[in-house]
């Protein structure tokens, strides 16, 4: 079978193609095959990372999302080969919507499920700061309308930590009420100093670079090191959360 990781949330710019780079790095390294696919229509930010060769699927029609379109992400997931394969999917803030209620009225995970065998998961990425009842929202939004799907929630303290009155998201009620439902939490590594690992990882970020690429690139070496050194806190924060062992087994 295959492996499908869908990102979803719908709020913007809170790092949901980061993580999508973040998983197909983490594949990679872990000696899968890694299919990328973007349908974000304002920002395929995923695609920019020419490293990971991702496929962008236009969704639009005009100025307006067609539910048609989304037709070609799941025929692509079909045409998988059934060895193992990994597919990362991120979908950008405009699709969220749409696409949850195209996968909800076409019944997706259940035909992925019996006409091809392949295993759908589903992430959703929440952050501290004013960013932070939205994409809880959004996560609500997920558990609502896919039920039976797990999901990975990636938590991102880029903006601020995620604490409510003083309590960690361990005490939010949208955990407690559905921590049967969420398959693993993943928490990103924290930027220590701005002006260091910060500027560091925005060079990552703005020039689309993977922590290979990066490691391998003519940069000062204590640049290099830092986000080598960031790469294996991120490495670890997802072998931690058994990212690929629950979900793939070992590579053939």
């Amino acid at each position: 079978m295959a492996f499908i990781d869908m990102i979803f949330q719908g709020k913007g710019g809170v790092g949901k193609s980061y993580v999508a780079s973040l998983l197909a790095q983490y594949g990679l390294a872990k000696g899968y095959s890694v299919d990328c696919i973007d349908t974000d229509p304002v920002n395929a930010s995923f695609a920019g990372y020419k490293a990971l060769h991702a496929s962008v699927i236009n969704i639009m029609d005009g100025d307006d999302v067609n539910p048609r379109n989304f037709d070609q992400i799941f025929d692509a997931i079909a045409a998988l080969p059934d060895d193992g394969t990994q597919m990362v999917i991120d979908n950008g803030a405009a699709t969220f919507l749409p696409l949850g209620s195209y996968m909800g009225k076409n019944t997706i995970p259940a035909l992925i499920h019996s006409e091809t065998n392949h295993d759908l998961r589903l992430h959703s990425v929440i952050t501290g700061g004013q960013a932070m009842d939205d994409t809880l929202i959004g996560l609500k939004t997920l558990l609502k309308t896919f039920p039976d799907l797990p999901i990975v929630v990636w938590i991102n303290p880029f903006f601020g930590d995620l604490v409510k009155n003083g309590q960690p998201f361990s005490e939010f009620k949208i955990y407690k009420e559905n921590k049967h439902r969420l398959e693993a939490i993943v928490s990103i590594p924290p930027i220590t100093d701005a002006r260091t690992f910060g500027e560091d990882l925005k060079d990552v970020l703005n020039n689309r670079l993977t922590f290979d690429e990066f490691a391998a690139s003519d940069r000062p070496l204590m640049q290099r090191h830092r986000m080598k050194r960031y790469w294996e806190e991120a490495f670890s924060a997802m072998d931690n959360a058994c990212l690929l062992e629950s979900f793939h087994g070992q590579p053939e």
